[in-house]
């Protein structure tokens, strides 16, 4: 009887994969088997790039004449450490009795390269093959990516993507990290007193390092100014601050002569603003209320979790680092108890929001944590609509591979085992999931504007009046900084004509850019090396970002390991080393290009192309080559 060959990218996968399908045999030697399928795993890698020596002895040396290394046709070898796993995974894929292949790896650009690197050395032909696509590995999600596997030919464009980017990697690695070394490498080894200083470049990891590096000389050369800022008080029990009358530029300058003034709403010397306020004081004027608004806000939950958010969120709240994070998700995704970790998008498909009912009962059956217990009691009792296809949440346009972060709603036999870490995140992720299904938060808010000698006063306030999805998670907007009373401010109205009691000058000080943090850093990385603070922006010009989730938490830990940055494993801060530093320098100096972060961002962007089918393989290729070929000759001259 013919046989179905599944092949997992790690051992845990291939048991979740033989629980679903109610393989109760003994494992093995690298499977498990029963009457109708063989189940196999990888062990991340089996098989890599071959170095540049095993093409030619000559390339072993490092040397200028042998530069740039660029294969006709490219090498690959088993992995040593794994080669008898690979040797057990052959054998079962050229088995007579196997007919049909079952791809399970991670549902992913990277998960896909592990097998088709195995299925390319083997050279498996005559086979059915087939891919299995899930989003969780709940049972009803594996045997539904089982029974609906599409043909693996399907998939080959996101496979020339993979392979692309590996070539990409190796070639700018291979070729950069040399010339580099060769130019600059003695130098940077006496400036270090080390023996040898060889330097190494990466496509991401160089242009990240140049954002740390940035950031650092941004910092060392601020420049700390005072600045003052002139706030009116009033008999009526409000508090206005000036601010700069954009509309009529001329209206201070004719009033008091003074231009030179802090980010339009201060002043940059104290003598200006003692003046301003003087001036005014002569002219005994009488302060009259040009407008007075009051007006209802609605703020909608935030959209849900993606890799990059969740790194960032766990940074700033656990001071764990992205890989940590993306540790803990992994096994909470193994467990069965969220979706698909390495996903970039933030909303929902369609599908999955007609059927979201599901998560949502399961959640609701386990009742082990009371505060999600409430939470679901509280959507009940006020009857929250679960009918969400038609929301923000919800957007098949902005899913690629796919969707957000997700509760399953299943895997709670896993949850005792959990420690707090990974208990805490989860409950995250929940909390963030459950908070889309209620009303917005309402907000009033008041603004008035006050003419005072020609120059206007503004005064504002913003109070929550209905919580809304604020019930399960916190809003951390900041306030606002003038607090005046809001139940004097309410009274206020348009025409008014208010009582002076004084003018107060308020000092602040400019402050430095804050150094990235390892989740602010993946959320720059997210927006092709933007540090954007406001999340309802950042999805909005969301565009290619440097690297891919898969992979960024992996390059800080790659910098880190090689010492080009410094990790404050207390607070999460990123600084360059010495050697980091100089490492950029030497970049800086020799092809700047690469710490360009749009640069960087566009060889993503062409990466993707190819696996949409919108441009050919061969295209992405001579355009590397050629950046290859004149960077190279560029930096020999």
């Amino acid at each position: 009887m013919p046989k179905k060959l599944l092949i997992t990218e790690k051992p845990s996968v291939a048991t979740e994969f033989a629980k679903a399908l109610k393989i109760n045999t003994k494992r093995k030697n690298g499977y498990v088997e029963s009457d109708e399928f063989v189940i196999t795993w990888c062990v991340g890698h089996l098989v890599t790039m071959s170095y540049p020596e095993v093409y030619d002895e000559k390339y072993k040396a490092w040397r200028f004449d042998t530069l740039p290394f660029i294969p006709t046709s490219w090498k690959y070898e088993v992995i040593a450490s794994v080669q008898n796993q690979f040797d057990i995974v052959k054998s079962l894929l050229i088995r007579d009795d196997v007919d049909t292949i079952y791809v399970c790896t991670d549902s992913g650009r990277e998960g896909e390269y592990i097998y088709r690197l195995v299925d390319d050395m083997v050279g498996v032909k005559e086979k059915v093959k087939k891919r299995v696509w899930i989003d969780s590995q709940t049972e009803e999600e594996i045997l539904k990516g089982i029974r609906e596997a599409k043909d693996l030919s399907e998939y080959d464009a996101l496979a020339d993507s993979a392979y692309l980017r590996a070539k990409e990697d190796y070639l700018i690695g291979i070729n950069f990290s040399r010339l580099l070394t060769l130019s600059y490498g003695k130098k940077l080894a006496e400036f270090l007193g080390q023996d040898r200083a060889p330097i190494s470049v990466g496509r991401v990891m160089t242009c990240v390092l140049g954002m740390i590096v940035s950031r650092e000389n941004e910092i060392r050369n601020f420049v700390k100014s005072n600045f003052y800022k002139v706030q009116a008080s009033f008999v009526e029990g409000i508090v206005a601050e000036w601010k700069y009358d954009t509309e009529n530029p001329n209206s201070l300058k004719e009033l008091t002569g003074i231009e030179d003034l802090y980010n339009d709403n201060g002043f940059k010397k104290e003598e200006d603003a003692k003046s301003f306020i003087e001036t005014i004081k002569k002219l005994n004027p009488i302060p009259k209320v040009l407008e007075a608004s009051k007006k209802t806000q609605k703020e909608n939950a935030p959209l849900l979790y993606n890799l990059a958010e969740i790194q960032n969120e766990c940074s700033k709240r656990f001071k764990i680092s992205p890989d940590q994070t993306l540790e803990v998700i992994q096994l909470l995704y193994e467990k069965k108890l969220v979706t698909y970790p390495r996903t970039d998008a933030r909303v929902l498909s369609t599908a999955v929001a007609k059927e979201i009912s599901k998560n949502l009962n399961g959640l609701a059956r386990w009742g082990k944590d009371e505060e999600i217990k409430n939470i679901l009691n509280s959507m009940i009792a006020n009857k929250y609509s679960t009918d969400i296809v038609k929301s923000k949440y919800v957007n098949d346009s902005k899913i690629t591979d796919h969707y957000a972060l997700i509760p399953t709603g299943q895997g709670f036999e896993n949850y005792d085992s959990l420690n707090d870490l990974q208990k805490n995140i989860y409950k995250l992720i929940v909390k963030r999931f459950l908070s889309i299904f209620f009303p917005p938060a309402e907000f009033s808010k008041l603004a008035i504007t006050i003419d005072i000698a020609g120059q206007k006063f503004y005064a504002n306030s913003k109070i929550c009046v209905k919580q809304g999805y604020l019930e399960v998670i916190k809003n951390e907007e900041k306030e606002d900084e003038v607090k005046p009373n809001i139940e004097a401010l309410s009274k206020i109205k348009k025409g008014q004509t208010l009582t002076l009691s004084d003018f107060n000058i308020k000092e602040g000080e400019t402050t430095p850019p804050s150094r990235y943090t390892s989740g602010s850093i993946i959320l720059a990385m997210e927006n092709a090396g933007k540090l954007i603070e406001d999340e309802r922006l950042r999805e909005q010009i969301k565009g290619s970002g440097i690297g891919t989730s898969a992979t960024r938490a992996e390059i800080i830990k790659k910098l880190n390991r090689i010492g080009y940055i410094n990790i404050n494993s207390k607070t999460q801060v990123l600084t360059p080393s010495e050697k980091g530093e100089l490492v950029q320098k030497a970049v800086s100096w020799s092809m700047p290009d690469m710490l360009n972060p749009d640069l960087t961002a566009s060889w993503e962007k062409g990466l993707d192309m190819v696996a949409k089918k919108e441009i050919a393989p061969k295209e992405f290729m001579d355009k590397l080559e050629v950046y290859i070929r004149t960077k190279t000759a560029k930096l020999k001259r």
